[in-house]
């Protein structure tokens, strides 16, 4: 029978039947994890509901608590959970695994949880400045504009010697 092979999970698709291999759900991303990362996984949850209003789905390989926009996710593995939240600065801690800047105004930190009893601050301290930054309009950065007047006052000069 004709098909094709999915891009993304690798999986033959028959031609004329429908295939989404984004569509999961939290129950499937999490049925495969011990207990002790289950338990973990349940308090994470538990603690993120206790913020307020949001919105926690599963896309691909994770799961998103959203306000408007993302300010953390969960991507269940093996061995831990991995725990990815924004904040609009970085932090220098044993708990971050990693941090990367995706754009100017936030910087995502990855932290690995094996066990519920690491569901509490600082972690959890830092979720709620995730959640509670994420509404709020990103602050304007004076980086920014001491750029653009160097680069107004570099202009200007360049005309004045010319």
């Amino acid at each position: 029978m004709a098909g094709r092979e999915c891009y993304h999970c690798k999986q033959w698709v028959d031609d004329g039947t429908s295939h989404d291999c984004w569509t999961t759900t939290e129950a499937a991303l999490t049925q495969d994890l011990t207990e002790d990362l289950r338990d973990a996984w349940e308090r994470l949850r538990e603690t993120a509901v206790e913020f307020g209003d949001q919105r926690i789905y599963a896309s691909h390989k994770s799961i998103m608590f959203s306000r408007r926009a993302c300010y953390f996710f969960v991507r269940p593995k093996k061995s831990a959970l991995e725990v990815v939240f924004f904040l609009r600065r970085p932090l220098r801690a044993p708990q971050v695994r990693r941090t990367e800047r995706p754009s100017r105004a936030k910087v995502a930190h990855v932290v690995q949880i094996k066990h519920r009893d690491e569901v509490e601050p600082p972690i959890t301290d830092w979720l709620r400045e995730a959640y509670e930054t994420s509404e709020a309009p990103a602050p304007r950065s004076s980086t920014v504009k001491s750029h653009s007047s160097k680069a107004r006052a570099s202009k200007s000069r360049k005309r004045q010697s010319a």
